[in-house]
């Protein structure tokens, strides 16, 4: 069935979900696990002198946070006896950074949450996952 089934993380609860599923349907399929976890770009702005936080501290931050959440989706897949590799990568636009490693990594399959915004809040905000189903060669299983 599934060979690579690859997992976005940002943390959230509903990525938990997603996360869970992801590792029942690999022990399931024999497939291996990828999980990615995609870091936001330093907010550089016109007047360097007004940056609320160094932008070290920033990096360091964020590479922080992303490999926590990796750090968990790998212990998760360790502990359900899947295999998993874990990734950290900066990008401006998520979704590109998600597909790109799929594609990178040879994925067949990629596990993401929905984040249920409905209405004008999902129009004006938009949704990384949308953007993945819209562009993403492979199929895409969302877990609400």
């Amino acid at each position: 069935m599934y060979q690579r089934i690859l997992v976005p993380t940002d943390g959230s609860e509903i990525t938990a979900k997603a996360v869970a599923s992801a590792i029942s349907l690999a022990k399931l399929s024999g497939a291996s696990l990828l999980t990615i976890s995609v870091k936001e770009p330093f907010p550089y702005s016109a007047i360097s002198e007004m940056q609320p936080v160094p932008p070290q501290e920033f990096y360091d931050a964020q590479e922080r946070i992303a490999n926590d959440r990796v750090k968990a989706v790998l212990e998760a897949a360790s502990a359900a006896g899947v295999a998993c590799e874990g990734s950290t990568v900066e990008a401006l636009h998520p979704w590109e950074a998600i597909l790109d490693l799929a594609k990178d990594k040879g994925c067949d399959l990629i596990v993401m949450a929905s984040h249920g915004r409905r209405g004008m809040a999902a129009l004006l905000i938009g949704s990384e996952t949308s953007r993945v189903l819209t562009h993403s060669p492979l199929p895409v299983l969302v877990i609400k």
